[in-house]
């Protein structure tokens, strides 16, 4: 349910959601480089800094495994496991869009012969910020 629910607001987005310029100003500002953090944590490995982005539940998909709504306990256990079988050579993130309060942005991570696709959903809650609702990790 979640999934569909996150697949048919990214559809719908660009025509309902507000211009970047209505955001609240901290949001507008954290928005410009929102990516950046994350994309530095998830090449490093670092599920410890990247989990304080996480939302209590977030939706994480793994190669070769269903998506799965998760709690942040459970989203670090599985990503601790995923890093340790793959270590990162090196994240990068291609491409960004979203907007309103709602980007995602797609990144490929390098671990020796192995290449994946990261795809990675945030939402900005008032008061929360920018928080991680999804991540989809994909073989190349």
């Amino acid at each position: 349910m979640k999934r569909f629910l996150i697949t048919t607001l990214a559809a719908i987005l660009p025509f309902v959601m507000p211009a970047a310029e209505s955001l609240p100003t901290s949001a507008a500002e954290q928005s410009n480089d929102v990516f950046l953090p994350i994309a530095k944590y998830m090449a490093a490995a670092d599920v410890e800094s990247l989990s304080a982005w996480f939302a209590p539940s977030l939706e994480l998909t793994m190669p070769n495994t269903m998506p799965s709504d998760c709690s942040k306990a459970q989203a670090r256990q599985i990503l601790r496991a995923f890093f340790k079988s793959y270590p990162p050579d090196r994240f990068t993130i291609n491409h960004q869009a979203g907007r309103g309060t709602l980007k995602y942005a797609i990144g490929r991570l390098e671990s020796g012969e192995n290449h994946f696709s990261v795809t990675i959903f945030i939402s900005y809650k008032e008061g929360k910020g920018y928080q991680i609702q999804q991540i989809k990790i994909e073989r190349e």
